[in-house]
């Protein structure tokens, strides 16, 4: 009983606390503004309170490199929850391409869940990855992340931030954020391109069409057929999106953790 409520334990259980919590800032579905902030901090202490009796290091002190300990904690949490938010933001990329082609770049809309403005048909591809996401028990493997990151990153070791090779991962990530978008959106901008074609073609063989009316209900006929035929090209497109978060995850914390 005495070891549960050892006093000399406490540093050790706050930084494993605000690693989590930090973690949680910036994890996508679990950093919506609509999950209310006291199921947050509930959530993270009680997997906090779990993760204490399985990261092995039981003794810090309160000295002088405790404040650089406590802020990296917090930049171990908040960078590994944003690469995962960063690399899922593809969809909504690809929906703004897409939104872009169709005509529909003027109606962006409110996200209430982060606050920002969303194309329509990214806030849509958006919903259904997270639905699939849940679907396949993908936020176990999120929170599986921040309990793996301990045997990376221990909780009394400093992180390499000047190591080149975690600005080169991020690089790379980023570069493939973008490829895996533009790859969910080139069907349907390829197919809106067809029909710009034909449009630049009948204007110019019969004057007498006005093409920029008939040009815009025509297309977003055209990206709805072609985003129905290529709605199970987007499952595996998202399947290999979130393969490719968890790698990154894992990657990330590796060089955080030196290796």
């Amino acid at each position: 009983m005495l070891e549960l409520i050892n006093v000399n334990s406490l540093p050790v259980f706050i930084l494993v606390f605000v690693r989590v919590l930090a973690f949680f800032v910036t994890l996508p579905l679990f950093a919506y503004g609509t999950i209310p902030t006291p199921f947050k901090i509930g959530l993270s202490f009680f997997l906090a309170f779990i993760m204490f009796y399985t990261i092995g290091t039981t003794d810090i002190a309160f000295d002088e490199l405790y404040l650089f300990l406590l802020i990296k904690e917090v930049l171990v949490g908040l960078l590994i929850g944003l690469i995962a938010y960063i690399i899922l933001s593809a969809v909504q990329i690809a929906g703004g391409f897409i939104d872009f082609q169709m005509g529909f770049a003027i109606a962006n809309v409110i996200d209430p869940q982060t606050g920002a403005q969303s194309p329509l048909t990214g806030q849509y591809f958006y919903i259904f990855s997270l639905l699939f996401l849940l679907a396949v028990d993908g936020h176990h493997l999120l929170i599986d992340g921040i309990y793996n990151s301990y045997s990376f990153i221990p909780v009394d070791t400093f992180i390499p931030f000047g190591n080149q090779s975690i600005a080169d991962f991020v690089i790379d990530a980023f570069n493939t954020m973008f490829l895996i978008a533009f790859q969910i959106a080139i069907p349907i901008v390829g197919c809106l391109f067809l029909v710009d074609v034909a449009l630049g073609i009948i204007a110019r063989t019969v004057p007498q069409l006005n093409v920029f009316v008939v040009g815009l209900p025509l297309k977003i006929l055209v990206s709805f057929l072609t985003l129905f035929v290529f709605l199970s090209l987007y499952i595996v497109l998202v399947k290999k999106l979130f393969t490719y978060l968890f790698q990154t995850m894992q990657g990330l914390m590796q060089l955080f953790g030196g290796a």
